[in-house]
Order: C-alpha cells, then sequence, then structure tokens
C-alpha cells in the first residue's frame, strides 16, 4: 500500500510500472470509503495488474456549498480501511491546489442531453465538474480500465460520453451496485443519516422494485404517478424526481419499444439536508 499526494510522484512511479503487457486499472473515489467502494477496488484488481485509488472531494461538482462543507472526509480512517482488505494498490490523494492550482474551476463539456436531465437538472454545472476532475486524473494516472459503480448510473453514462469526446483509450467498467441489508444503495452520504432515516430511506429501493414489477403492465405515467404518492405519503422525503428512462441515451419515455433498455431513476432529500438516488434497471 503506497500513499501520494503529489502527482510529480505518481506520474512516474505508475510509468515505471507500466509494461505493454500490464493492465492499469483505476477507481477515482471521493473517500468515506464504503462496500461499494470496495466492491470496484475488488473488481479492478481482478482485471488489472496495477491499480490506482484515488481519494480527493471534488470542489467543482458541487452546486451546494453547505453540501461540500458537510461531506464526510477522513484520510486515516480511508486508509486503514483500505490496509485491512487489500495489498499492494496505490492511493493517490492530493489537495485542492495539486489538482486545479489556486482556482478550483470547472471546464465546460458538450455532454448534450445528459447534462438537462435528472441530476444535471437538479445540480447545475455538477457533470461539468465531474468530467473536468476526471479528465485531469485521466491525465495523471492515464489508465487502460477505469471502475465506476451504477449507483450513479448517470454518471456513468456521462464518462463514457467524457472518453469519447477526450479520444481517450480508456475502457470504463459499470460495476452493480452494492447495498445494504434494507436495499439502501451504499453510499458516502449514508454516513450522515440517522438509525431511523436510514431505516426510511428503504422506500427508495421499495420504489423501484415497485416500478420493475409494474413495468409492462402498466402505462409508465401510472407507474410514475402511484411511486410519487408513495412519496407523497412520508413527509420526511422531499421528492427530487422519479424517472424511467432510455438506460442508453436517459431520455425520459412515455412508452415502451421493443428492442430498447430501461431505468428507473430516484433522488429525494430526505430530512430536507440529505440528498440520496438510486436506480434500477427495469428490463
Amino acid at each position: 500500500m503506497k500513499l501520494i499526494h503529489q502527482k510529480d510522484a505518481l506520474i512516474p512511479l505508475v510509468k515505471e510500472r507500466r509494461t505493454p503487457a500490464k493492465i492499469v486499472g483505476f477507481v477515482p473515489t471521493m473517500g468515506a470509503l464504503h462496500q461499494g467502494h470496495f466492491s470496484l477496488i475488488s473488481k479492478a484488481r481482478s482485471e488489472s495488474d496495477l491499480v490506482v485509488v484515488s481519494i480527493f472531494v471534488n470542489p467543482t461538482q458541487f452546486d451546494n456549498p453547505d453540501d461540500l462543507e458537510n461531506y464526510p472526509k477522513n484520510l486515516d480512517k480511508d486508509m486503514q480501511k483500505l490496509k485491512d482488505r487489500f495489498e499492494n494498490l496505490i492511493i493517490f490523494a492530493p489537495d485542492i491546489q495539486e489538482i486545479y492550482g489556486t482556482l478550483p474551476k470547472a471546464e465546460h463539456f458538450e455532454f448534450g442531453i445528459l447534462t438537462h436531465k435528472m441530476e444535471g437538472k437538479s445540480r447545475d454545472g455538477h457533470f461539468d465538474g465531474v468530467g473536468t476532475v476526471l479528465k485531469k486524473l485521466f491525465e495523471i494516472v492515464r489508465p487502460d480500465k477505469a471502475f465506476f459503480g451504477e449507483k450513479d448510473y448517470q454518471q456513468l453514462v456521462i464518462v463514457k460520453k467524457l472518453v469519447q469526446l477526450l479520444d481517450l483509450d480508456i475502457d470504463i467498467i459499470g460495476c452493480p451496485i452494492k447495498r445494504e441489508a434494507n436495499g439502501l444503495a451504499r453510499s458516502s452520504r449514508n454516513k450522515r443519516l440517522t438509525g431511523q432515516q436510514r431505516e426510511q430511506a428503504a422506500l427508495l429501493y421499495q420504489s423501484l422494485q415497485k416500478a420493475k414489477r409494474q413495468f409492462g403492465t402498466k402505462r409508465i405515467v401510472d407507474i410514475v404517478a402511484d411511486i410519487k404518492m408513495d412519496f407523497e405519503r412520508h413527509p420526511e422525503f422531499e421528492l427530487v424526481y422519479f424517472e424511467i428512462a432510455d438506460a442508453d441515451t436517459l431520455a425520459t419515455v412515455q412508452t415502451v419499444e421493443k428492442n430498447k433498455k430501461y431505468r428507473a431513476f430516484v433522488a429525494v432529500y430526505i430530512g430536507k439536508e440529505v440528498r440520496l438516488i438510486d436506480n434500477m434497471a427495469l428490463n
């Protein structure tokens, strides 16, 4: 396990260990590591010869300063978790100046309709921030493969688009969502939930399961209306959106076509402070 804070130290180390026959895998994270992250790292280790894990809370993807301030950060704890579970990882934990210099600023990317849907619609500039930091990290690590969880499915689609826009030879690997016992998708933000809120948050998973059961038997407009009514019955939630969309384009749909894949997406605030998202394949 090697912890590096400067890119000038990381770049030659990866270059030294890289050979034409070796695969470099990369798992970008914002820390507060949990089982979902560990599953990504395990997947990376199974498909790579060298694995780099970044821990960096990226300021340019937060549209809410309070959310950035409250995001859980504990590098020592994260390092201990990694040491307990893995060997031979390279951990890259830069500070903001190391990535952005003196002025953190997001670059604009032409992601098209992807940035105007769901998370992009709700969080102004979010995906420009994601694209900016990943572009910088990809330039530093130069991975052959990068691993992302499907919990942030819209982000996964946008990362694939980013690689196309930048003409990067990186294979983007989507990995299944890891869930808690009650179905709640594992997330660093879960650390901010009370015990009661963790139990209440099972409603997100239940709503997705309900949509999946009804998909193909009811009109999409009726499924969405039914789910929205469920959340209205629970005042502890503020529903941001519940949508059924094309799994490839993320375009919201009203009718189902053959030979296309669809997913349901949900975002809520619980307790008016913690924002949770989830999604599920419907067919």
